[in-house]
């Protein structure tokens, strides 16, 4: 090549690297940094329709060795011991990327849910974090009351309906008592005094369990609540949950009025519909109610009542439930009625049974053998062994029981 065309060539080489670097740092001064990188000039190129240099970037800063004697430079390339690549731990599997979604909030109500922080980890957050300014932080830290930012406003139409239905649900008129579960039942327009009106129902279950009638009206209630087409009720089991748990498994309701048995199978009813219809949206609803009912059925220091309120809601969580919770441990709950006064033994000996009877075989119309009910009453215990027998069917179900 002569002279004057390398020359030429010179010239158009070193204005090409002049327009590259000048895009270059256009992208450079763009993205806030004061130092050059590889990829702002491999945008350059893109920009300016320039083949793209190929290869691969480092983490690391690239270090260049002079040749001795030379004006020439090269990448230094690291020794790799294969021996030690070879006996090395190999590295973790990467997971595979997914994702999925959850209701973060529903009307400003936050869903008891795994994925959402529960009350005690959003206290625990730092102030900043919560979004409280320095001086409301530095007052809830020095336990000064502090009004939140936020308020609730009803209006006074709701203001008003509302002292009126807690004074008719808490009152003794039947009259009122009946037209006010009417309205919570029918009236659209409610769903900002739903709060308000499970905190009415938690107080007076957890101050009033003796009151019979009341505790029958806050029941109605919530059956109310959940019925009503126009309320969205769904962020709020978890609210309504305990009140009826309470009066499905407490130790003493009515005090010694015998009715308490019929409370107890309407607040069953009312927590297996809870159970049956939100189990999808809530997957932990379904097993926890069923710890606690397993809990309540186990413990022998419970109450006749609490047994009962197991039994029957344990029996509507489905055959299933009834296999692995009560079939498994009849036998040693039943010791526990020996000790118990007459009525009762016969009311919980009747529920167990009526709770064992989801377990009904009725295909065969075979008489069980004589070996058949052998088995049945080494499962089932000699308390409860008489009245099991008499039921082919029931006996037959329970033979049929997988796990047995």
């Amino acid at each position: 090549m002569s002279d004057e065309a390398a020359g030429a060539l010179a010239m158009d080489i070193e204005y090409r690297v002049h327009e590259i670097l000048e895009e270059a740092m256009k992208f450079m001064r763009h993205s806030k940094r004061s130092t050059l990188s590889t990829t702002d000039i491999n945008y350059a190129l893109k920009v300016l329709n320039v083949e793209p240099v190929f290869g691969y970037e480092s983490s690391r800063p690239i270090k260049f060795r002079p040749v001795v004697g030379q004006p020439l430079y090269f990448i230094e390339d690291e020794e790799v011991d294969l021996e030690k690549v070879i006996n090395g731990p190999l590295p973790k599997v990467p997971k595979q990327v997914a994702f999925t979604a959850h209701w973060l909030a529903i009307e400003g109500v936050q869903p008891a849910i795994p994925e959402n922080p529960t009350p005690d980890e959003i206290q625990s957050l730092p102030a900043t974090i919560k979004g409280l300014d320095v001086s409301r932080a530095a007052a809830t830290a020095s336990n000064v009351q502090v009004k939140p930012l936020v308020k609730h406003i009803l209006s006074k139409e709701l203001q008003l309906y509302f002292e009126r239905i807690a004074e008719a649900l808490t009152g003794d008129n039947a009259d009122l008592k009946s037209a006010a579960i009417g309205s919570l039942r029918n009236d659209p327009g409610l769903h900002q005094l739903v709060p308000y009106l499970i905190q009415i129902i938690s107080e007076q279950v957890t101050h009033n369990l003796a009151n019979l009638a009341l505790m029958n009206t806050m029941l109605d209630t919530v059956d109310a609540l959940i019925n009503n087409k126009t309320i969205f009720i769904e962020p709020y089991i978890h609210a309504i949950m305990p009140p009826v748990l309470t009066l499905l498994l407490a130790k003493q309701v009515g005090g010694d009025n015998k009715d308490h048995y019929k409370l107890r199978d309407y607040a069953g009813s009312i927590a297996i519909y809870l159970c049956n219809k939100y189990a999808q949206t809530y997957h932990t609803l379904k097993p926890r109610v069923t710890r606690t009912l397993l809990r309540a059925f186990m413990d022998p220091s419970k109450s006749p009542g609490t047994h009962y309120g197991a039994l029957i809601a344990l029996k509507g969580l489905g055959p299933e439930v009834v296999r692995l919770v009560v079939l498994e441990n009849v036998k040693v709950w039943s010791t526990t009625l020996s000790e118990l006064p007459e009525e009762d033994k016969k009311v919980l000996v009747a529920a167990a049974k009526d709770t064992l009877s989801v377990l009904k075989e009725n295909e065969d119309i075979s008489e069980p053998s004589e070996q058949d009910k052998e088995k049945v009453r080494e499962i089932v215990g000699e308390v409860l062994a008489d009245e099991i027998l008499a039921d082919d069917a029931l006996v037959r179900g329970i033979l049929a029981a997988p796990s047995l």
